[in-house]
């Protein structure tokens, strides 16, 4: 009998340190902790995080569709089911080593599965769990930060992203740019000497090295005009060459900035605009 309350209390215990450890638990993507509204949880041995939460400041764009997930990346697309062990990685069945489940509404994913999948490394100690992205490098060079600049009619707004796996996602929008055009007739970065028909600027995207000096830029344009959907235009600065553009293209890569910054990536490095 004596055994048998022993081993009782013993699972108590157990039961109780494993939910204790899960919600003191800190997840950390290149050394900046990152919040979710459902906490990460210990399950079967397996770190176990919402989808999204991970997925996103990886630089994965999340579609979730039924009790189906799409995950996509560059040239990885990752589709994955609820209550299913079985992924599929561009188009190749993979056996994940935890089932992922709903909780309070989130999919909740084995981490080291999503970290790997997205080319990152993965540490734990004591209650951090640590995800390292791989550096993201242009032309043989690593980049530091993404320099983000808009310009208002009294002034500018500058900001850095210092996350790897946001500005590489960045990038291969940018990447996917439509075909050459010549120049518009008329183009600004000055709302006070805006015309009709001419073309605004409405960012500028400068990728720096270590040094902070400029590896890749390219610079968005849109008709002044427009109604509804502008007309978008990019200009490379580093090829000086104009391509077409969409605006779901620039959406993406907002969409991208404005995560970056309610997780801590995003920071204001100059603001002239009164």
């Amino acid at each position: 009998m004596k055994k048998v309350l022993t081993g009782i209390f013993a699972a108590l215990i157990l039961s109780i340190s494993s939910p204790a450890y899960a919600a003191d638990m800190q997840i950390k993507v290149e050394g900046v902790t990152i919040a979710s509204d459902v906490k990460p949880e210990i399950k079967n041995n397996r770190t176990m995080v919402p989808l999204r939460f991970i997925s996103e400041n990886l630089g994965a764009k999340v579609n979730w569709s039924s009790s189906e997930v799409t995950l996509a990346k560059s040239d990885m697309l990752v589709i994955l089911k609820v209550k299913s062990k079985t992924a599929v990685k561009n188009g190749k069945p993979t056996l994940l080593d935890a089932t992922p489940y709903i909780k309070n509404n989130r999919i909740m994913v084995p981490l080291r599965f999503i970290a790997e999948t997205f080319n990152s490394s993965v540490e734990f100690r004591n209650s951090t769990v640590s995800v390292e992205p791989a550096p993201f490098v242009l032309d043989g060079v690593k980049v530091k930060a993404l320099q983000h600049e808009v310009y208002y009619t009294m002034g500018s707004i500058v900001k850095q992203i210092n996350g790897s796996a946001y500005n590489e996602a960045i990038y291969h929008i940018f990447e996917n740019k439509g075909s050459k055009v010549n120049a518009p007739a008329g183009y600004t970065s000055s709302v006070q000497e805006l015309t009709p028909g001419d073309y605004y600027m409405v960012g500028k995207f400068d990728f720096l090295d270590q040094k902070g000096n400029s590896i890749k830029q390219f610079d968005l344009y849109t008709l002044s005009h427009s109604e509804g959907n502008p007309d978008v235009m990019l200009y490379d600065a580093t090829e000086n060459q104009w391509y077409l553009f969409t605006h779901s293209a620039v959406q993406s890569i907002y969409q991208f900035i404005d995560t970056a910054g309610r997780n801590g990536f995003l920071t204001t490095i100059s603001d002239t605009n009164p």
